[in-house]
């Protein structure tokens, strides 16, 4: 939580400055009232609502990446911490009556916190809808935990057979297709900057699949640098089609080194077979020779 927060230090100094600035011009303009005068009920139920509006704040920053999503949330409870927070100097300063301003922050802030507290709550929901989708995408088989690569989180290769034969020996089953994707020149990121990096390269490209794949396609890691998709009720002109917009998906893929401002590009080679009346071993042997035949016959390493 604490590296994250990190991004939002300007914000954090800015909302401090601001409750800061509050409370000076209460102290400026009013009158601090006495201990008698005081409602300490009002101060722990007021003073715990821009208590918790501040830790909801902290938890968003800490746990959300950046984004309009997050501003919005953050921006609506911070005009809600406001209006909280000059409920609170109300009960220990007295602002005269003639000065409408400290009514003004309480009676605005809140209103609009809401309305933007709601908006971003709003974006929130069609963004989780869209996570859901990418979730039912992957978990669309169900999987042992054993069969799951744990770098990638992606079916591994013996997964990808029962799948395979599952969809293949069906009887009245239409045509399957099925992607090898190889990275070429790997070996470079590893050299270059680290095995460290070149996990997190694979990991990342694994995602990029899933955003790229059809909710129907099955995602799974193959060996190594490889990754297979197995595209069910898909012909070859299909498959094809399918293979030339993840090749551009993943050769637009701007890869960030940690800890460099350097940028990586990758290409992929891609290999494809199809067949309604084979077993999975086939299907495979299909699609890593057409892998072969699409790399070039020496590659720089």
């Amino acid at each position: 939580m604490l590296s994250s927060l990190k991004h939002h230090k300007h914000k954090i100094w800015f909302l401090i400055l601001l409750m800061a600035s509050v409370f000076f011009i209460n102290l400026v303009k009013g009158d601090v009232k006495s201990l008698i005068e005081i409602d300490w009920l009002d101060v722990m139920g007021e003073g715990g609502s821009a208590f918790a509006m501040a830790l909801w704040i902290v938890f968003i920053w800490g746990s959300r990446p950046l984004g309009r999503v997050t501003n919005l949330l953050s921006l609506g409870l911070g005009f809600m911490l406001l209006a909280f927070w000059q409920d609170v100097l109300d009960e220990f300063i007295r602002v005269p009556s003639e000065q409408m301003w400290d009514q003004g922050v309480e009676s605005i802030a809140m209103p609009l916190g809401i309305v933007l507290l709601t908006y971003g709550l709003y974006h929130w929901h069609q963004e989780q809808i869209s996570i859901n989708k990418q979730l039912r995408k992957r978990e669309q088989f169900y999987r042992e935990h054993l069969s799951v690569d744990n770098l990638t989180n992606l079916g591994r290769v013996d997964f990808l057979k029962n799948q395979l034969d599952r969809l293949l020996l069906n009887p009245i089953s239409a045509p399957v297709s099925l992607l090898i994707i190889d990275v070429a020149n790997f070996n470079r990121i590893n050299r270059l900057f680290g095995i460290k990096e070149g996990d997190r390269y694979l990991h990342d490209l694994s995602e990029l699949l899933i955003l790229n794949s059809r909710r129907q396609d099955l995602v799974c890691r193959y060996a190594g640098d490889r990754f297979a998709i197995v595209l069910p009720d898909t012909d070859s002109t299909k498959a094809s089609e399918v293979a030339a917009e993840l090749k551009m998906a993943v050769q637009s893929f701007a890869f960030k080194v940690s800890q460099s401002d350097l940028t990586q590009y990758q290409e992929v080679f891609i290999g494809e077979a199809t067949s309604a009346n084979t077993g999975s071993k086939n299907l495979i042997h299909l699609a890593n020779e057409s892998l072969i035949k699409n790399k070039p016959f020496k590659r720089v390493a």
